[in-house]
């Protein structure tokens, strides 16, 4: 069993666009910017750097490490293993429990906490703290909350687990998605240690939407 939380150090994966097109057509061509949410693309999937939000957008994400011992907002038995998630607050960063292995056959979402702002459109711009975990082996792949800054990208370039996580969510909101290989990287994403047919695990803090 692992359990995610924080502070932590983890291994810094980085890549930076090189080429944008409306199929987000991303290449790896420097290691030294941090990874965000996975994107779709031409050919293998790629993770590419966030866009820095507005200041007046960027409220920060907590780094501290939540209380363990309490109850979580969701638990989920998988086909193997299973997850349990306590979401983010104001203050400290989510937690997420992975029984590793892992996996699940078809994407589950589960809205964590209620926000009370519009709802996220499908070719939204939004900005958001996420915590990304391998399923196969409970460890973090890619956390906004680690590097205490939120991330920015548009819903339109993103990978499918990750839509279907945001999309028809208010803004405030915190959600758990446990996404199948089919919605992530199907083929693995060496770079960020994601083998081909790994289930993700994201716990999402949507922090506010654009057009």
């Amino acid at each position: 069993m692992a359990t995610v939380n924080f502070p932590r150090t983890y291994p810094t994966v980085g890549f930076a666009i090189c080429a944008a097109s409306v199929a987000l057509a991303l290449s790896a061509c420097s290691s030294d910017r941090p990874v965000s949410a996975p994107r779709a693309s031409t050919g293998a999937p790629a993770m590419a750097a966030p866009e820095s939000p507005p200041a007046t957008m960027d409220r920060g994400c907590p780094t501290q490490a939540p209380a363990e011992g309490g109850p979580p907002d969701w638990t989920l038995n998988g086909a193997t293993g299973s997850v349990a998630i306590t979401g983010s607050t104001d203050k400290v960063a989510p937690l997420i429990t992975v029984t590793q292995p892992f996996s699940v056959s078809e994407t589950q979402v589960h809205t964590l906490h209620d926000g009370n702002g519009p709802v996220v459109a499908p070719t939204a711009t939004v900005t958001v703290c996420y915590l990304g975990v391998d399923g196969r082996d409970g460890k973090v792949f890619d956390s906004a909350y680690e590097r205490g800054t939120p991330a920015q990208f548009s819903l339109a370039g993103v990978v499918p687990g990750f839509q279907k996580a945001i999309v028809g969510q208010k803004v405030g909101s915190t959600v758990g998605v446990a996404m199948a290989s089919a919605d992530g990287y199907p083929e693995g994403e060496p770079r960020a240690g994601i083998e081909k047919g790994d289930s993700l695990v994201f716990a999402i803090k949507i922090l506010s939407v654009g057009s």
